[in-house]
């Protein structure tokens, strides 16, 4: 029996195991949502707010579950809405499959009503894209799309459907993409490289891991954990890699980058030989490429060849899934302990913690600071809620200060540093690891850019607890604007609206904390609450973030204070 291209579309989805969608409907796309009518009992349809709440909450729940997450959107602003999400989702490596609704194929290029060329649009920012006018189209094109999404370094597809594509009928079959002729998502490992890292690690006196959300997405924690603790080599992550490995592992020595942990970026420059693994030497860990690691010969671990060689040149490139290339690796290596080079991290960590991190988690201001609150969802949930951060100063210091036992527990914008990534992202999130506490962390600039999907948790009921930050500030850019513009605040300051009366307007539980004697308590009481939950926190309004490398500077001349 022959079935319209909008149900083609909605078995596409089911075959791929899809059983979540985030979307906001609209006259281009309304047919898919028609058939999707009858198969509400197999497909949850989660209906955000804003087209770009469908895609951060795609991204936590592609994030938190390893699955791809799918948005759907109507054709004009339905579609360019989707933008930003798919931005952020490209420069992170998260697997997307986005579906927007078209025009009729007669109107194409017509200037037609909500007609955007989504196509062109998407181009720089999709891993694929591709648009369907004819419904035969819809099985291959998706097929080939969720293949794409998810192989190799994921990323996200965008495939547009014209609406005749969608009410035209057509025989149904189904087969999903084992490979693409041309595509070598996983490059295979070349023998003579992985020989030649086996002798580099073994000659080394004071090797350095960096490692990333490669990790993570080659489902490889396990092969990384083998490899550091046979190699006994010390292990600093960028943002993205934060909960590859445990907090407390002896051989983690901290994050990298502008705001990282003050002994990893300082002996960056020490080192001599410097393993980078799944990451991409961001202009955020690296600082100053004249002045980064050049006395280290560098071992890159990559699956995408376009990586390599692409900021810092490595004098050895393992190409491939990390999953399969470091087990080979470890399995020649020495056994090896670098207790001397390790003890110099120590010493640096104690330095940093007398300096900035005592002051943060147990200040002797009258004001709350970030820091004591992260530290204390710490003792709340033992290190093994998700937490979900957005972008600015409470992203920094969650992700120094969060603890973690488990992967896939910090989610938040790295490349694209998206504010308002975190609410939307955190509703994803809590549907992808539904047994999982999920915590989303918000400065309250960022909070007001999707504050609309409170409106959505509402509807849902998704049992996610959120805590904004409050220093009536866009913090990071005051930090700035305080250090290298005379304190000039610029448009900076916020003039807040009360975030609990609003809250409570969606029927959420909420409650405010500005005195450190009720802290605990408060997010006590939070992380018990089996519904949604909404604490704000009054914090210090002036605090900054250190440690911090000056833009431009090297990773060897970060800043304590």
């Amino acid at each position: 029996m022959k079935i319209q291209g909008s149900e083609a579309l909605i078995k596409c989805l089911l075959e791929e195991d899809v059983d979540i969608i985030y979307g906001y409907p609209g006259g281009a796309i309304m047919p898919v949502y028609d058939s999707l009518y009858y198969y509400q009992e197999q497909l949850n349809h989660i209906l955000v707010r804003h087209e770009q709440g469908a895609t951060h909450a795609a991204q936590g729940y592609a994030r938190s579950s390893g699955k791809v997450g799918v948005a759907i959107a109507t054709s004009g602003p339905g579609a360019t809405n989707l933008i930003t999400g798919i931005a952020d989702a490209q420069i992170d490596s998260t697997p997307l499959v986005c579906i927007t609704g078209q025009v009729a194929s007669n109107l194409l290029g017509s200037d037609a009503f909500q007609e955007t060329d989504i196509i062109g649009i998407s181009t720089p920012i999709t891993k694929w894209n591709y648009q369907i006018t004819k419904a035969s189209e819809i099985p291959k094109i998706l097929a080939k799309a969720f293949f794409i999404a998810k192989s190799g370094r994921p990323g996200p597809v965008l495939i547009d459907i014209t609406k005749d594509a969608q009410f035209e009928l057509m025989d149904f079959s189904y087969s999903k993409h084992q490979n693409l002729r041309s595509y070598n998502p996983d490059p295979k490992p070349q023998l003579n490289t992985i020989d030649n890292a086996v002798e580099l690690i073994n000659s080394a006196k004071k090797p350095f891991i960096v490692f990333g959300q490669g990790v993570i997405l080659g489902n490889a924690e396990v092969e990384f954990k083998n490899f550091i603790e046979k190699s006994g080599i010390p292990s600093a992550w960028t943002i993205l890699g934060l909960s590859a490995l445990p907090t407390d592992h002896y051989l983690n020595v901290g994050m990298v980058g502008m705001h990282g942990n003050y002994g990893p970026n300082v002996l960056t420059n020490e080192c001599d030989l410097l393993l980078a693994i799944g990451m991409r030497f961001d202009d955020r860990v690296t600082g100053n490429l004249d002045y980064y690691a050049k006395q280290a010969q560098i071992i890159h671990f990559e699956i995408d060849p376009a990586e390599i060689d692409k900021n810092v040149i490595a004098d050895v490139a393992i190409l491939g899934n990390i999953k399969q290339t470091l087990p080979k690796v470890t399995q020649k290596i020495n056994n090896n302990n670098h207790k001397k080079w390790l003890g110099k991290f120590r010493e640096l960590n104690q330095i940093e913690y007398s300096k900035v991190i005592k002051n943060d988690l147990y200040p002797s201001k009258q004001k709350l600071s970030m820091g004591e609150v992260i530290n204390e969802i710490n003792l709340a949930t033992n290190g093994e809620a998700i937490i979900v951060t957005d972008v600015g100063q409470h992203q920094m210091v969650a992700c120094r200060y969060s603890k973690f036992n488990q992967s896939k527990s910090s989610i938040t914008s790295g490349g694209l540093g998206t504010m308002g990534f975190a609410l939307p992202a955190a509703i994803g999130a809590k549907m992808g690891a539904p047994s999982r506490e999920v915590i989303a962390i918000i400065g309250d600039g960022g909070f007001q850019m999707t504050i609309q999907e409170l409106g959505t948790i509402f509807q849902t009921g998704v049992p996610i607890k959120i805590v904004v930050l409050n220093n009536d500030f866009l913090g990071m850019v005051r930090q700035w604007q305080q250090l290298f513009f005379d304190s000039r605040y610029a448009s900076t300051e916020m003039i807040n609206p009360d975030f609990v009366a609003i809250a409570k307007g969606y029927f959420i539980e909420s409650s405010k904390v500005s005195k450190r004697e009720y802290l605990k308590e408060r997010i006590h009481k939070m992380v018990k609450s089996t519904k949604p939950y909404f604490l704000e926190v009054i914090v210090e309004k002036e605090e900054n973030v250190f440690p911090m490398i000056p833009t431009g500077e090297s990773v060897s001349n970060i800043r304590l204070n």
